[in-house]
Formats: structure tokens, C-alpha cells, sequence
């Protein structure tokens, strides 16, 4: 026997209310929603969640491998020194400073991008907009994973400026693509916003892990580069493929119907045949009437929000990766391969994407403060003080600043797993508590307006970083 819909009820929409207006009873009967649709849905085998964790990880691995890739980079601008675009005083070695370019390069074209991604929300499916993003994505890599095995030694100026290009396109695909999916998740429950955010900071655990790994095995850097290029080549195509299998999911089809039901009801419009709901998201795109979302009523909700995830991610792009991939072993002279070889990919790129992860992982059980609360805005500002840390250990080089503080290699351990954890936390907490304080009709422009704040935070700092060297 059926279950009786008006005993049925949803854990994130509530109770299925049975009493309806006149004007939701003819919705509701014409629409003639089946026994599948009204009651609770269920992800069976946390199917979708992986799914949004698996582009999380998509969307961050291209940028994760190219910054974690020190030591392959370091060996292609070996020849690149006295560069004309650098314009700093002491700078003669692209080598030491390569982080800061790749920063800008790949945080700059974010902001216009996302820009474009907002207005496009109405206009164009959240799926071409997916798809389109992974495959330039995937070209973009497999055309850096076949430059590994080119001779740049003769072109080595003009090797850099087409990486950053490349960069760059990676940078504003993987932000249309992040906030694309990040709408998509404001239809479902909060775990798996969250899912998305946990899988992007995993993405920087699997490249650290990935570059040590190569590093151990491989007999030379551009073996070693191969394969770990290869690596997240093989990752974005798993990505394309997951993200088809999305809307065949049961539990994620019961979704977008329950959400597009509840686009008709809150304006009171008619709608077309529901009994389907795999064509949902292009339905409500063609009643929007190709406006785009009200930027100022959902500033007005999420300002404060929006200030603590782009601070946030300014302080963490200051720092990582510029500072921190910086900092040397003080015990570098001993002849340990660890205080070598391995110091960086460790301490830096391993225990910051782990202690990211890890501070993201949380917040799917923990979170406070709340939305509304002046500790999370108190908890972001704070998060200044790192500055100074980091550039007291030892960083090289330096200009200025010639003494080092903290004569210890314990010291940048616990600051960068600090400095990761609050970026995981308080920037998750920050994106996720958006789209959940706006109607529910406004999730995936709130959705996008957040991303642009990160991706604004994140090309702000990045110039920041680049003064760095100067210090």
C-alpha cells in the first residue's frame, strides 16, 4: 500500500502540507504529482553527494596540480631569468617568484568571468554551462600535459607567457564551473553544498599527495610531470561522465521537481506538464523570462556573508601559495632529503589541502557560528595575523626583513595547518550560509554573487601577493 502523502515529510523542505490554496489545488491536480514525488526522497548510496564531491575535486585539480608542480616549473624557467615583464627591483630569478604570476593569472580573469557566469544563469542552462567549462578545461590540460615533453629550453620566455595564458582559461572555466554547480546545489540540502566545497579542498590533498608520490618514483622531473599531468587529465574526463549520470539519479530528478514546484507556487504562475522533471532547470530558465537575478535584495541579505568569504580567501591567497611554498627548511643545508626534497610538498601544498579539507569536512557536522552571528565576521579578521607569521619563519628570499623568528621547521607546520583549517571552515560556513538565507527561487543567483566575492577576494590578494617580494 502507498504511503499517504499527508503523513509524509521531507527533512529539509518540512511537512507536506495538504492544505492548499485554490489556485495550488488546481497546480497540484493538474499537474498530477505521483506518489514518487511526494514522498521523502532519498540519495541511495549518497549517489548525488558523491557526484557534487566529484566535480568539487574537478573543479580545483587543474589549479591544484599546476601550483603543487614546484619543482617541474623550476626546471622549464631554469633558463627564464632577467625576464622583461618583471619589472621588481632584485628580481632576477623567475624560479623564486613564477607563484605570484601563476596567482594573478589564474585569479584575475575569475571576477569577469563570474560576472558573465551571473548573467548567464537565466539565459543558459546550468548543464551546457558544466559541460562547456569541463571540456575547455580538459583541452587546456591535455595541451599543458603535452608541452611536458616539449624542448622549451629555446623558447623559454614565450613557454611562460603562453602558461599563464593557459592559467588564466583554466581559471575562468573552473570559476564558471564551480559557481554553476554551486547554483545546482542550492536546489538540494545543505550536505551537499557542502559536498561541493569539501571535494574542491580534497582536490588539493590528491594533487600534493600525487606531486610526492611522482617524486619519489619518477627517474626525472618531466616523467614525473607526465604523469601527474596525466593524472588530473584522466580526473576532469571522469567529470564530464558523472555529471551526465546526474539528472538520470532518481533522488536527484525528485529534487528538481520538488524545486520547480516550488518556483510555480511562490509565483503563482502556471507551469507546463510536471509529471516529468528531467527537463526542470530548462523550464525555469525559459520562465525567467531571460531577466537575470536581483543583485541589491540579495546583497542585502548576504553582504556581511559575502565580506567574510572574500576576506577569507584574501588572506589565504596572499599567502598560499606565495609565502608559503617560500618558506624553507631551517635544517635545509643538512644533506636530508626530507628537509629538501620534501619540505615544501609537505609542509606547504600536503598539510595546507588536508587541514583545508579537514576544516570544510566539519562544518558537515558542526556550524557556528551562525549566519547572523558577529563571531564569524570577528574569526575572518583575525585571520590577518598570519601575515606577519609566515613571514617571520623562513621565507626566501628576503629583502628586508633579515630576521627569521621562528628558528624552527615546527612553527610553519602550525601555522599552515591553522591557516588551512580557518580557510576551510570559515569560507565554507560563509559560501554555504548564502543561498540558504534568500528564497529558495534566488539559491543559484546568491550561489553565484558568493562565488564572486571569492573569486574577487582571491584575484585582490593575488596582486597583494605579488608585493610580497618587495618586503
Amino acid at each position: 500500500m502507498s504511503e499517504d502523502p499527508s503523513s509524509s515529510t521531507n527533512s529539509h523542505y518540512g511537512p507536506l502540507d495538504t492544505s492548499h490554496s485554490d489556485e495550488e489545488e488546481r497546480l497540484l491536480g493538474e499537474h498530477q504529482i505521483s506518489n514518487d514525488y511526494a514522498r521523502k526522497p532519498v540519495d541511495h548510496y549518497n549517489g548525488t553527494y558523491m557526484i557534487f564531491f566529484i566535480l568539487g575535486v574537478g573543479s580545483s585539480l587543474p589549479w591544484n596540480f599546476i601550483c603543487t608542480a614546484k619543482h617541474y616549473w623550476i626546471y622549464k624557467l631554469r633558463n627564464c631569468s632577467d625576464l622583461p615583464i618583471i619589472e621588481a627591483p632584485h628580481v632576477s630569478d623567475l624560479g623564486d617568484y613564477f607563484e605570484s604570476y601563476f596567482s594573478i593569472a589564474s585569479s584575475v580573469p575569475s571576477v569577469p568571468c563570474l560576472i558573465l557566469n551571473f548573467y548567464l544563469v537565466n539565459r543558459i542552462s546550468a548543464q551546457a554551462r558544466v559541460l562547456s567549462s569541463l571540456v575547455v578545461m580538459l583541452l587546456i590540460f591535455i595541451f599543458i600535459t603535452v608541452l611536458v615533453k616539449v624542448d622549451t629550453s629555446f623558447w623559454t620566455q614565450e613557454f611562460f607567457a603562453l602558461t599563464l595564458i593557459c592559467v588564466a582559461i583554466l581559471s575562468g572555466a573552473s570559476n564558471i564551473l564551480t559557481a554553476s554547480v554551486f547554483g545546482v546545489t542550492g536546489r538540494f540540502p545543505i550536505k551537499h553544498s557542502q559536498s561541493l566545497i569539501s571535494g574542491q579542498a580534497m582536490g588539493g590533498t590528491i594533487s600534493a599527495l600525487a606531486a610526492i608520490l611522482d617524486l619519489s618514483l619518477a627517474s626525472n622531473v618531466t616523467d614525473s610531470a607526465l604523469a601527474y599531468f596525466l593524472t588530473a587529465d584522466v580526473f576532469i574526463l571522469v567529470c564530464i561522465v558523472v555529471y551526465l549520470i546526474l539528472p538520470r539519479i532518481e533522488y536527484s530528478r525528485i529534487i528538481s521537481f520538488v524545486f520547480l514546484l516550488s518556483y510555480y507556487l511562490n509565483r503563482n504562475e502556471e507551469g507546463p506538464d510536471l509529471s516529468e522533471a528531467e527537463g526542470a532547470e530548462e523550464t525555469v530558465i525559459a520562465l525567467s523570462k531571460t531577466n537575470s537575478p536581483p543583485i541589491f535584495p540579495i546583497l542585502k541579505k548576504v553582504k556581511v556573508l559575502a565580506v567574510c568569504l572574500f576576506y577569507t580567501f584574501f588572506i589565504s591567497i596572499i599567502i598560499f601559495p606565495t609565502i608559503s611554498a617560500g618558506i624553507e627548511s631551517v635544517e635545509k643545508y643538512s644533506g636530508s632529503v626530507w628537509t629538501n626534497k620534501y619540505f615544501t610538498p609537505l609542509t606547504c601544498f600536503l598539510v595546507y589541502n588536508f587541514a583545508d579539507w579537514s576544516g570544510r569536512q566539519i562544518t558537515t557536522w558542526i556550524q557556528s557560528p551562525g549566519p547572523n552571528s558577529k563571531i564569524l565576521p570577528t574569526l575572518v579578521f583575525l585571520r590577518t595575523f598570519f601575515i606577519p607569521l609566515f613571514m617571520f619563519c623562513n621565507y626566501q628570499p628576503r629583502k628586508h626583513i633579515f630576521q627569521v623568528f621562528f628558528q624552527s621547521d615546527v612553527y610553519p607546520v602550525i601555522f599552515i595547518t591553522l591557516l588551512g583549517f580557518s580557510n576551510g571552515y570559515l569560507g565554507t560556513l560563509s559560501m554555504v550560509y548564502g543561498p540558504k538565507v534568500v528564497p529558495k527561487e534566488l539559491s543559484e543567483g546568491t550561489a553565484i554573487i558568493m562565488s564572486f566575492f571569492l573569486g574577487l577576494g582571491l584575484a585582490i590578494g593575488s596582486a597583494f601577493s605579488s608585493l610580497v617580494h618587495l618586503i
